[in-house]
């Protein structure tokens, strides 16, 4: 166990310690149990997407103080439906949602990339959050510049122009290498900014890595294997390397510099299948150790993460993907480590998506998670969802989970 690790289970043992002392005094359990999580102390969260405006703001170019009455109204919104932590997308496209030295200003914000927007919106979002007790987690896409494929839409300044070397294109849009050093350096730095400036309590990275395959189409990094490969013979191995690499450093770097903040990442739903590896999970969809080389167990195994959320956007029963095949399978991975394990629940497909229609689906997600005790808690994508289209799915969970919860 390193130094980070043994930091790392002292303050889980410390918690644990607390909740199951609070347990015993409140007689749901006896001395001799363990402290199962309960809605009162499970984490409840929901994302907040700035990409394409998809939940803040609604849409680019809005003033100040519009931005801030839609963001107030969906805490207000968080609080309403009983969740206690918002994880809000403030990186979304190699730019910036607040005043960073190494990136420009978001045109997701402005309608216009590096127009300062005349506030500070990272530190109202942080602070808005908190005075309604919610925890704050900055979500960071670390690789993707722009969803164009075009570096002369970016302004000047921008380290993509200022280093073309660092970009390649892909299936049309332009994306950072992560087989380079420097790269990886300068994601790292950016999102280390915004971890020293602000009273966050959680570092938060989506499930975009290398980019999702496109047919036919092969990632365009092969000179950059020829010159920084190693010893790698496989460039798959290489590529999978490249981005633990990153998540490790983050780790490190996030626990030196503020050993309070919460580093988690919110993976793709499949690691492999057992077709695949007998380790896997019985599904047969997608995986992310081969597709977009994200090793999200390795992660929790090495324990460079405090929590995973991995994105189960399947409903129960689904032929390629089960969701009660997968919880399981998440649950057993996190067994026996320091990690705590949240599912990522997919209210956007509420309502609508088929196998989605039954207004019970997301409730009856909840209730087959409470058989599995080492699931912590769930965040719902997304926010707009959560009063559209899953409004009455969202109310179903909180009548049957949350109507007790503080």
């Amino acid at each position: 166990m390193n130094r980070e690790q043994g930091v790392r289970r002292i303050r889980a043992d410390v918690l644990c310690l607390a909740l199951a002392s609070v347990a015993v005094l409140l007689g749901l359990i006896g001395t001799g149990g363990a402290a199962a999580r309960s809605p009162t102390t499970a984490l409840r969260g929901m994302w907040i997407g700035a990409v394409h405006n998809i939940d803040w703001p609604s849409r680019p170019g809005l003033t100040p103080q519009q931005q801030r009455t839609e963001y107030r109204a969906l805490l207000d919104q968080a609080v309403d439906h009983r969740l206690n932590a918002v994880f809000v997308q403030v990186r979304p496209t190699a730019d910036a949602f607040w005043p960073s030295p190494r990136e420009p200003w978001s045109h997701w914000l402005t309608g216009e990339q590096g127009r300062d927007p005349g506030y500070d919106p990272l530190r109202f979002m942080v602070d808005e959050a908190h005075r309604r007790g919610l925890e704050f987690h900055a979500w960071f896409n670390p690789y993707r510049v722009s969803t164009h494929a075009d570096p002369s839409r970016l302004v000047p300044e921008h380290p993509a122009r200022q280093h073309p070397e660092w970009t390649f294109e892909y299936d049309g849009q332009l994306y950072y290498d992560p087989g380079l050093p420097e790269v990886r350096e300068f994601v790292t730095g950016a999102i280390m900014h915004a971890v020293r400036g602000y009273d966050i309590d959680g570092v938060h990275l989506d499930d975009y890595f290398y980019p999702y395959p496109a047919d036919g189409v092969e990632i365009p990094d092969r000179d950059t294997f020829a010159r920084h490969g190693g010893g790698f013979t496989d460039i798959a191995d290489w590529r999978r390397h490249n981005v633990d690499q990153l998540v490790s450093t983050l780790d490190r770097e996030v626990h030196a510099a503020k050993p309070g903040v919460r580093f988690g990442i919110s993976p793709f739903g499949i690691w492999r299948n057992d077709s695949s590896d007998p380790a896997g999970s019985a599904t047969s969809g997608l995986e992310s150790y081969s597709a977009i080389y994200a090793d999200s167990r390795k992660w929790v195994r090495e324990g460079w993460v405090d929590y995973i959320a991995p994105q189960l956007y399947w409903y129960i029963g689904h032929p390629a993907a089960d969701y009660a095949a997968l919880v399981p399978w998440w649950h057993r991975t996190v067994d026996g480590t320091d990690v705590e394990l949240y599912i990522g629940q997919a209210a956007h497909r509420a309502g609508s998506s088929p196998g989605w229609t039954d207004p019970g689906e997301l409730s009856a997600h909840l209730t087959l998670n409470r058989d599995h005790p080492g699931v912590s808690g769930d965040i719902f994508f997304s926010a707009t969802s959560l009063r559209t289209n899953a409004a009455e799915a969202m109310d179903r969970v909180v009548a049957e989970h949350y109507q007790h919860a503080r």
